[in-house]
């Protein structure tokens, strides 16, 4: 049996993790690939990539708003994967 006290419970099932709260990112596309978008974050100038199956509906320049759970990967360059898209 599980002792839960001792667990760090950041995002409430115990594995220690953190909580992710969704998000909504303002960028421009930068490139379009089959099932992504390497978009540039109008706030932070950072660039991100968006995993997506709808990567092929958007092209170069598009601004968009893109919703995601709040999660995002510690790479270069991170990685998001999209709930929702739709252009600004």
């Amino acid at each position: 049996m599980c002792n839960m006290s001792s667990w760090n419970s950041g995002c409430g099932c115990g594995c220690g993790g953190t909580s992710f709260r969704p998000t909504t990112m303002t960028a421009r596309v930068l490139e379009v690939q089959c099932c992504s978008l390497l978009v540039c974050d109008c706030d932070t100038c950072q660039q991100v990539q968006v995993n997506t199956d709808d990567a092929c509906c958007y092209r170069v320049g598009d601004c968009l708003c893109i919703h995601y759970n709040g999660a995002m990967t510690n790479s270069l360059p991170p990685q998001i994967s999209a709930t929702c898209i739709h252009r600004r």
